[in-house]
C-alpha cells in the first residue's frame, strides 16, 4: 500500500490534499484489482506511469499536433482507422492510453463507453484502473519481477524514449517504497 507521505515525496509539484487522498485510494485499489503485489513490481509500475503523466500531473496527453501526433491519425495498429481517431484517441490516463483499438479494449473490460466518451480515462479511479489494466494485459508483473525495467519501457512506450530517466525515478522510488 502506497501512502500520503510516499507520494509527496514522489510528486514534484503541488497537489492538494484531496487531489492526493483520490491518488493515493486508486493506485492502492489499482495494485490490488491488477496484482501489483510486491515492492518491486509496484515501483516499476510507479516509475512508468509517473513517468508517462509528468508525476500525475497530465491525465491527457499534452496536443501540439507535433508530426508524431499527426502520426496517430490512419495508424491501423493502433486503430486508428476513422478521420479524426488520432486526435480523439491521444494519450490519457496515466499510462497514456492511446489508439482506438486500446480504448475499445478498456472498454470491454470495465463496461464503460470510452469510445463515446473518451475523457472518462482522465478521471479516477480510470486514470489509475486502465494504466493497471493496460499493466497487466501486457503482463509487465513478470519483467518488474525479474527487475527489468528496459523491457517494461518497451511493452509501454514501444521504444525506449527517456529509459534512464524511467531508471532514476525506479532507483529513487527504492528508496521510498
Amino acid at each position: 500500500m502506497i501512502t500520503n507521505e510516499q507520494l509527496d515525496k514522489l510528486i514534484n509539484w503541488k497537489i492538494s490534499d484531496k487531489e492526493i487522498s483520490k491518488l493515493r485510494n486508486s493506485l492502492n485499489l489499482t495494485f490490488r484489482k491488477f496484482h501489483i503485489d510486491t515492492k518491486l513490481q509496484q515501483r516499476h509500475f510507479l516509475a512508468q506511469i509517473c513517468w508517462e503523466s509528468g508525476y500525475f500531473r497530465y491525465k491527457e496527453e499534452i496536443w501540439g499536433n507535433t508530426s508524431a501526433q499527426r502520426g496517430y491519425e490512419g495508424r491501423k495498429d493502433l486503430g486508428n482507422t476513422m478521420k479524426g481517431d488520432g486526435y480523439k484517441y491521444r494519450g490519457r490516463g496515466f499510462i497514456q492510453l492511446t489508439g482506438r483499438y486500446n480504448y475499445t479494449e478498456a472498454s470491454r473490460y470495465f463496461n464503460e463507453d470510452f469510445i463515446s466518451n473518451p475523457d472518462l480515462i482522465k478521471d479516477y479511479p480510470y486514470n489509475c484502473y486502465v494504466a493497471g489494466w493496460y499493466w497487466e494485459k501486457r503482463g509487465l508483473n513478470k519483467y518488474a519481477d525479474l527487475d527489468d525495467i528496459k523491457k517494461i519501457t518497451l511493452r509501454i512506450n514501444g521504444g525506449y524514449t527517456h529509459l534512464d530517466k524511467r531508471e532514476k525515478l525506479y532507483e529513487f522510488l527504492t528508496k521510498i517504497i
